[in-house]
């Protein structure tokens, strides 16, 4: 075979621009392997890309080293390198379980494969693999071993210091890491017995050997206050201290946006825009001005804050934000993908000073339809500083005082009111899902402790601005597809054929159907929420139909968004708190700019891994902000031991039943050991559980009165007891079939453990 000469890689301008010295990119080094047709040696790839000098192969050793990281190649115990996808090999996300088993969680996105608690003592929670399908295991579950460990996640460990008769160690925090690390006497650093530590970990686990660390960091003791936000922020090693390269790069940047900066972007200082946003936030993303025209036509312009300006690729500022992935959201905290010197500063759309931004300006017909859009880099200057309750109040309400405050403001408002009427009328039509999830918001005392928790309200204001946001997401999409621009999409799979089966059994016992059979269309789920709206179990119906759905990711490839009914959606509107945001900025700036889809320093195979990543640091974040709201409901509820609540069932396992108390919204565990003495069966696609012998059947939704038993901090878990035994509760008449009718009945579908 011919030696591959490096001019004629496609992807060599993209490598001569980030290196001084390039190498073969990793595509072409993939395209030479693949028609090889076999696995080569370190010395075959340097010889045939006609790699000699010193520095050359140190660049080949790295960037082979990074491809078997990334699952690209895998180096076999012969020292070739091999292509993965001829391996039969997967690669994926451990995911760890309390019990000690887990599961793969594949990067392609395929069904998860089980790990048995053997496999699992070789690896922690969040470690990247490599693996093989072996078969099924005795509960007919796809299994698979584990073959290489591709990439180790915990390097830092925190939870509470053991001494189990001079033996001392870490139990991790995270029940989802299931082997304790064990701390040398001499690496117990001045820590105490019960003391919440960080243990770094010096010693992976393997086959035959248990993890070994050293207590690097004391945090306390577990009631100090804010300690729980300090646990979760190194229980799921959220980033979050500033590396200095990033302090140095910020020194660069003043606090106001230079002359220099400006030039060369459209003028749109004169436009009254504003934000409008919630009472506590600081960092302004987005905002809005809305116009008629002459021709009953409506233009509107979302103005969002030019991160990609101050960003750029390959900056220690542009790895921070990449390995940060998002801003993570704690009741009481914030930590910032960017720093507060740009996320609440220089790039925050702060009202009454310039501001640089990237413009989405839409054309829209009388009825909402859009016309035409455009995209361009602009300076503005947001005249007001809105929230929600605001708006709220001076366009549903009325309210007289607000309005002559903002006098000037009033015009512009109700026409972005009046477009927003007309967006929501095609939202209906289009068939998007609306559940009306509850939110909550905790409230705080002095000491960091929790006073309340309340229903945070959601208003008309905030679907108007939610309307602005997905108009000017689904103008980027089309921008970007049209322009064949390598980006991350905003996906959201249709519904499993299993889940919508189960979905179907469920319903079928209330008498309710779900139109589209096994594939249904947004509209049907739309169709079925109206349907029941007026029902006491309306909640608990939404609930199920929002289980049945998919988890919304990104990803390089376009398949629409189920749950908004889109067929190309992506995220554009909010940079500051999202990197997928900040990369869409890049590719509409370098369409702007004439560039190609092959000049883009971003390939498909790059997007691919950018939105594998992106998604876990989205899952990260919201893990760990679960983590920190249970911890605190869990402290708030440590003094209410022994008292009684009404509360409903939000949840049926095989274990028991979850219960969310009325008003307080704090959710326990009814343990299937606390209902009367029975045997109890679950029944998954009902979401019941019925006793054997007393016929009580306790279903999703169904009301009852609980004490409060038991309160675990470390484990996060609160535990109920009935107040008062139910009666037996008759079961529901089965009707008779006829010889015929039992001929044509399909036989249940076989459950499923949860």
């Amino acid at each position: 075979m011919s030696k591959k000469k490096r001019q004629h890689d496609p992807h060599l301008a993209r490598e001569a621009e980030k290196y001084e010295h390039p190498i073969p990119s990793r595509e072409f080094i993939i395209e030479w392997l693949t028609e090889l047709g076999r696995p080569a040696t370190f010395e075959e790839i340097a010889d045939q890309f006609e790699l000699a000098l010193e520095h050359e192969e140190e660049a080949l050793n790295r960037r082979l080293r990074a491809m078997i990281r990334d699952g690209q190649v895998f180096r076999n115990r012969r020292g070739g390198f091999c292509l993965i996808t001829k391996m039969d090999l997967v690669r994926g996300r451990v995911m760890g379980h309390k019990d000690g088993f887990g599961f793969l969680v594949l990067d392609n996105g395929g069904s998860d494969l089980f790990l048995s608690t053997k496999q699992m003592r070789r690896v922690l929670h969040g470690d990247h693999v490599l693996a093989r399908r072996t078969g099924f295991d005795y509960r007919g579950k796809p299994e698979a071993v584990i073959v290489e460990v591709l990439e180790h996640r915990n390097q830092f460990v925190v939870g509470r210091l053991v001494n189990d008769s001079g033996l001392f160690f870490v139990v991790p925090d995270n029940t989802r890491i299931s082997q304790d690390i064990l701390i040398p006497p001499e690496d117990i650093n001045g820590a105490t017995e019960g003391q919440i530590v960080t243990a770094e970990v010096l010693s992976q686990p393997s086959r035959r050997a248990s993890p070994v660390g050293k207590i690097v960091e004391v945090l306390g003791d577990h009631m100090d206050p804010g300690m729980e936000i300090d646990i979760a922020v190194r229980s799921h090693a959220l980033p979050h201290q500033w590396p200095e390269e990033v302090k140095e790069e910020m020194t660069a940047f003043g606090k106001t946006v230079a002359e220099a900066d400006k030039a060369g972007r459209k003028d749109l200082r004169d436009l009254p825009f504003v934000t409008i946003d919630g009472e506590d936030a600081k960092d302004f993303d987005d905002a809005v001005y809305c116009e008629t025209l002459d021709n009953g036509d409506w233009r509107l312009y979302v103005a969002i804050a030019d991160v990609s300006h101050y960003v750029k690729p390959d900056s220690a500022l542009d790895a921070e934000g990449y390995n940060r992935g998002n801003s993570v959201y704690f009741p009481s905290q914030v930590i910032p993908m960017l720093p507060y010197g740009l996320s609440n500063g220089l790039c925050s759309l702060k009202p009454n000073v310039d501001r640089l931004c990237m413009v989405c300006e839409a054309t829209l017909t009388s009825t909402g339809e859009v016309r035409d859009f455009q995209f361009y880099s602009a300076v503005m200057h947001s005249h007001a500083r809105l929230t929600y309750n605001k708006v709220a109040a001076m366009l549903m309400h009325g309210d007289k005082e607000l309005r002559q405050q903002y006098k000037t403001l009033v015009p512009d408002l109700e026409n972005l009111y009046r477009l927003y009427q007309c967006l929501k009328k095609r939202r209906v039509a289009r068939g998007a899902i609306d559940f009306e999830i509850p939110e909550t918001q905790i409230l705080f005392d002095n000491n960091k402790k929790i006073r309340k928790i309340i229903a945070r309200e959601r208003n008309e204001a905030h679907r108007l601005i939610e309307e602005c946001m997905l108009l000017a997401n689904v103008c980027t999409a089309k921008f970007l597809l049209k322009h064949k621009m390598p980006g991350l999409f905003r996906i959201h799979a249709s519904p499993d054929e299993k889940k919508i089966n189960e979905l179907h059994e469920f319903l079928a016992d209330l008498g309710l159907t779900l139109k589209g059979g096994t594939t249904p269309e947004p509209k049907h789920y739309v169709r079925l929420l109206k349907q029941i709206t007026e029902r006491p179990d309306y909640t608990v119906i939404q609930t199920v139909l929002l289980r049945s759905m998919s988890q919304a990711v990104y990803h390089h490839e376009n398949i629409g968004h189920f749950g908004l009914a889109y067929d190309a959606y992506m995220h554009f509107t909010s940079p500051i708190r999202r990197y997928p945001d900040l990369l869409v900025h890049r590719a509409i700036k370098h369409i702007l700019a004439g560039g190609k889809p092959k000049d883009f320093p971003y390939s498909d195979s790059q997007m691919s891994d950018l939105g594998q990543h992106c998604s876990m640091t989205e899952r990260r974040a919201d893990d760990a902000s679960r983590d920190v709201i249970d911890w605190l409901k869990c402290e708030f509820m440590l003094d209410k031991v022994g008292e009684a609540y009404s509360g409903k069932i939000t949840g049926v396992t095989d274990f028991g039943l979850f219960i969310s108390l009325d008003d307080i919204y704090v959710e326990g565990l009814l343990h299937i050991t606390e209902l009367s003495n029975d045997y109890y069966h679950f029944e998954k696609s009902r979401h019941q559980l019925e006793g054997e012998l007393s016929g009580n059947v306790y279903r999703l939704g169904d009301e009852l009165t609980i004490k409060v038993a038991r309160v675990d901090l470390d484990q996060r878990k609160i535990d109920f007891v009935l107040a008062e035994k139910l009666p037996p509760r008759a079961k529901p008449a089965k009707k008779k079939k006829t010889k015929d009718k039992v001929k044509k009945s399909k036989p249940k579908s076989k459950q499923r453990k949860s």
